[in-house]
């Protein structure tokens, strides 16, 4: 089954040229389009305070973070690297998040990840929807999907978010409504269609005698004798 890990970040700030640094990273695991339910989150300790508007969005103080591993850490970098193997990275505006990672994969000791595996949703959803706010919350109310438990954002609530949007860009939805298919048919064998024929036991007519009887007088009064309903069978029968 193909495997795809969605990614998401936040941040000290905007640019990690300007020493900024991650303080939260989420990965969420996907097969064939649907969540696993297996996940990689950690919070980790930038070593510098955020910017206020940073801080704003995410909510993640410094102070709560102080005792929290450095990316560096085995916990962290180890365990990411771990998680997400060689699979295809899936991000919303993919090169923020691909600059913070590598920048910090790079501080530890570690080579960047291949440009050519991170796939965008946001270019996924602008050439879906030109013209059209595309951002994730956008996204999620478009789909109508549920921003209920975010209060604030955080990595791993909006790569949760983003794993149903990226679902629905990918028509995931539908290939699960998959109904008419036997376990047989998606193991591979032909699909299977179900025939159809004549009733067995033809429905009971369900017109009154009265009824059948204003339906022709109706016709008679109301309609030229080139009517199809005349040349027709008897109303009922």
């Amino acid at each position: 089954m193909a495997r795809e890990i969605v990614l998401d970040t936040e941040t000290t700030g905007l640019d990690p040229r300007q020493g900024h640094r991650i303080v939260e990273i989420a990965c969420v695991e996907l097969r064939d389009y649907l969540p696993t339910g297996r996940r990689f989150h950690s919070y980790v300790n930038p070593e510098r305070d955020s910017d206020p508007e940073a801080e704003r969005v995410h909510g993640l103080t410094r102070a709560f973070l102080s005792d929290k591993p450095l990316f560096a850490d085995p916990a962290v970098a180890g365990a990411l690297l771990a998680f997400i193997g060689d699979d295809p990275l899936i991000a919303h505006n993919a090169a923020f998040d691909a600059g913070f990672v590598d920048h910090e994969l790079e501080r530890a000791g570690h080579p960047p990840l291949a440009k050519a595996r991170w796939i965008d949703s946001l270019a996924i959803a602008q050439k879906r929807y030109p013209g059209m706010f595309n951002s994730l919350d956008a996204l999620c109310k478009r789909f109508r999907i549920s921003l209920a438990e975010r209060e604030k954002h955080g990595a791993l609530v909006d790569a949760q978010l983003l794993a149903g949007v990226y679902l629905e860009l990918r028509g995931g939805r539908e290939a699960r409504l998959d109904l008419e298919r036997t376990p047989a048919d998606r193991a591979g064998g032909p699909i299977s269609q179900a025939g159809h024929g004549p009733r067995p036991r033809p429905l009971a007519p369900r017109l009154t005698e009265d009824e059948r009887l204003a339906h022709q007088t109706f016709i008679a009064k109301n309609l030229p004798d080139t009517a199809l309903w005349r040349s027709g069978a008897p109303a009922g029968s």
